[in-house]
């Protein structure tokens, strides 16, 4: 039997391009009739038959058996032949006209019931029905946990703008880690954003407070006497009237904690890309600001970011001398970027351009705390 002859497995992998595209489940979740698949057979031409009749007729009794009586498709014959040979009745196409020889030919019974759950838990909710229409192969993916996915959905919907909580979810099997796991299905059930900041938002819900971590000089005006740190809620600590001359914002903690607080100043953990609560203080605005992060794509990605919120904040330790001083202590950056930083220096944008194209090798990365502690007291 030739290997150029459509065999049973040919037919199913092309009945299983629909299932892979979601066109079976959708037609079966809408209740529409499955448009017959008809795939073309490539059997021996007429001049092959005399070649090897025993491989002909074993072809066709292959096609044949794949069939399965017709629970898997249906043959269309034909006939091929001539003078020589006489007529010979071949199959020329297989059809798959039903659902049933579908799931049958594919081997997805056990699959099928799955999905017919989903719907009988999805249909009194419309939302979550044409969720399921959409990403019916995602809903099989999740069937096990259906159930209560739609009651964190039922949950969610009830409780937009409630300022509630995630914590507070009291659907039966649902608690704040299972919603978060599914956060992306149930944004996209909810028309929401799937990220957790935005899904938090757009929901009404309440955020997690942001907090501000710093150490404060004992001269800075405004600040209690005897409280070297504190971490305060960002939008109460912007009310509170401190007045620094100056404030260092620092990526890694323990360079936080060990760097020398100005008098007059604060030191700020940055919290690596949270920077953005840090350069929300007021405050802020009419002091003097330096940030120090990593010497890395990663490091100025927050640098860029910290600068949109604080336009006149300085970044110290971030320069190609630092960089180039402590070859030694350089490691690999694990996922280096090459995002668009709008709000560098020439200087700034020059180096991170350099580490963006490799010129000083792979992923090269100069980590702070890798730096030696005399160059870094001589820069602050």
């Amino acid at each position: 039997m030739s290997d150029r002859w459509t065999s049973p497995g040919d037919v199913a992998a092309r009945v299983r391009r629909r299932w892979a595209d979601g066109t079976l489940l959708r037609a079966l979740a809408r209740g529409d009739a499955l448009d017959p698949i008809e795939v073309p057979l490539r059997g021996p031409r007429a001049s092959e038959i005399g070649d090897d009749v025993a491989a002909v007729r074993a072809w066709i009794a292959a096609v044949e058996a794949g069939g399965r009586a017709g629970r898997r498709y249906d043959l269309v014959w034909g006939q091929i032949g001539g003078r020589n040979f006489g007529r010979n009745r071949v199959p020329t196409r297989a059809v798959v006209g039903s659902f049933d020889q579908a799931w049958d030919l594919l081997g997805e019974g056990a699959a099928i019931e799955r999905f017919e759950a989903v719907l009988r838990v999805s249909r009194p909710h419309p939302a979550v029905f044409e969720w399921v229409v959409q990403h019916p192969l995602r809903a099989l993916d999740v069937a096990d946990e259906f159930r209560d996915i739609v009651a964190a959905y039922v949950w969610l919907d009830a409780h937009r703008g409630s300022a509630r909580y995630l914590r507070e979810i009291s659907a039966p099997g649902v608690d704040t880690k299972f919603a978060e796991r599914h956060r992306r299905v149930l944004a996209q059930m909810l028309g929401v954003s799937g990220a957790a900041d935005g899904f938090i938002a757009e929901l009404g819900l309440a955020a997690r407070p942001g907090l501000v971590r710093m150490r404060v000089g004992a001269g800075v005006p405004g600040w209690p006497l005897g409280l070297s740190e504190a971490a305060v809620r960002t939008a109460e600590l912007a009310q509170v009237p401190l007045a620094p001359a100056r404030a260092l914002i620092v990526e890694n903690e323990v360079t936080y904690l060990s760097v020398p607080v100005p008098d007059d100043g604060v030191v700020l953990w940055g919290r690596g890309f949270d920077v953005a609560q840090a350069g929300s203080l007021p405050w802020l605005s009419g002091i003097e600001v330096r940030y120090w992060g990593d010497l890395d794509t990663a490091g100025f990605g927050i640098l860029s970011r910290l600068r949109a919120r604080v336009p006149h904040a300085e970044s110290v330790l971030m320069d190609r001398a630092t960089l180039l001083e402590h070859r030694a202590r350089w490691v690999r950056e694990p996922a280096p970027s090459r995002a668009d930083l709008p709000w560098l220096t020439a200087a700034e944008r020059a180096l991170y351009s350099d580490l963006v194209s490799d010129r000083f090798g792979p992923a090269v990365r100069l980590e702070q705390e890798l730096i030696g502690w005399q160059w870094v007291l001589a820069a602050l």
